[in-house]
């Protein structure tokens, strides 16, 4: 199979099909998005659906903002249920330079306009009462945040994008990039080609393998975490924040009439201390099913957005360090503003590759 499109897509989660709808929203309706497996299939299947405003970079927060909105109207907007719920995200802080490490960040949020605030102890349990408290120091709270289920957020980005003409090619692995006097030519596939001259990145873990199939060195990598299901949560309150234990990267939120939880451990058996500790009633709950999904880590854990210098027409959007499904829609809007050659709504410049050649590393501290 041959065809030709304005513009290819590589990768079909939530930001491959944000940036498709959004293209079409600006007139560019030529589109073909290529997903590998299936669409959703990768990291955002297996995202937890956290959607914050608590970040200690003003662009991660502006992002945020901006995709709230979207979320907030996506049933409407795009006749999906997402389930999206804003029952808060509870940060909890057992370790004297974190708290002063989110009290400057609770400043920033607060003069941007999050609500976010201090908590105490106390106040933390009066959220999850089933909280260990005795070794916290303090938490933050912002009745904002919140999260959705990523599946739906893609099949209401995609079915969007396919009314208005974007062509979704499942199972068409990306095996290379045709050039033709120095520009993107064409796009080899397992399926076929596809003849275009601007290619978006949007593979997440896989992003350095397409990059380097155009010449463009995208410095990611996949980091596995894993979560963990229990079908059921007796005593803990129907709208649960979704809480981090910050400094053991320990965090669980509702998931129907059960918890879903996770950390930075690779089995529930490594997780169980931090775990328990926390959530002492975690210990007499079944786990139902465990699973993982890669983080698509960048070096300073942010993301890398923007347009390549060389070639010309490769845009790219990845390395969200776990921050990807949540920030799908502002930043799908940013890349298909750049495509289409208009000034973007938020300037995201500072996220770009370029920022690794200068040694311009701009770290995201409130990473989990």
């Amino acid at each position: 199979m041959t065809e030709t499109a304005d513009v290819v897509i590589v990768g079909g989660g939530a930001m491959g099909t944000s940036i498709a709808y959004h293209l079409t929203e600006l007139g560019i309706t030529d589109v073909v998005l290529l997903e590998r497996e299936e669409l959703a299939s990768g990291s955002t299947s297996k995202s937890a659906g956290g959607i914050r405003t608590q970040f200690a970079d003003e662009l991660n927060i502006r992002i945020a903002l901006r995709s709230l909105a979207e979320f907030a109207s996506f049933e409407e907007r795009h006749g999906v249920e997402i389930d999206f719920r804003q029952s808060g995200y509870l940060f909890l802080l057992d370790a004297e330079p974190d708290l002063a490490r989110f009290r400057q960040a609770l400043a920033l949020q607060n003069s941007l306009g999050v609500p976010s605030r201090e908590l105490a102890p106390a106040e933390a349990a009066e959220l999850v009462p089933q909280l260990e408290t005795g070794d916290l120091l303090a938490a933050t709270f912002c009745r904002l945040d919140g999260y959705a289920t990523p599946e739906g957020v893609v099949r209401g980005y995609a079915a969007s994008a396919a009314r208005r003409g974007v062509r979704i090619r499942q199972r068409a692995r990306v095996e290379g990039i045709r050039f033709a006097n120095g520009r993107i030519a064409a796009v080899a596939t397992t399926t076929g080609t596809v003849a275009t001259s601007t290619v978006v990145c949007a593979a997440g873990a896989w992003s350095r393998e397409v990059g380097a199939l155009a010449g463009v060195e995208i410095p990611v990598e996949g980091e596995r975490r894993w979560m963990h299901y229990t079908p059921e949560a007796p005593g803990l309150p129907d709208a649960l924040p979704l809480t981090i234990d910050f400094s053991s990267g320990f965090y669980f939120h509702r998931e129907g009439p059960g918890l879903v939880f996770g950390g930075r451990e690779e089995s529930v058996e490594d997780l169980a201390a931090p775990a328990t500790k926390r959530l002492p009633v975690l210990a007499d709950l079944p786990v139902q099913a465990s699973w993982w999904g890669f983080y698509e880590v960048s070096p300073d854990w942010n993301a890398i957005v923007g347009a390549a210098a060389e070639p010309d027409g490769f845009f790219y959007a990845t390395g969200f360090s776990g921050h990807g499904f949540q920030q799908s829609p502002a930043v799908g809007e940013h890349v298909a503003e750049l495509v289409a050659g208009r000034t973007p709504t938020l300037d995201l410049s500072a996220f770009s590759l370029e920022r690794f050649a200068r040694g311009e590393l701009r770290r995201e501290q409130f990473v989990i």
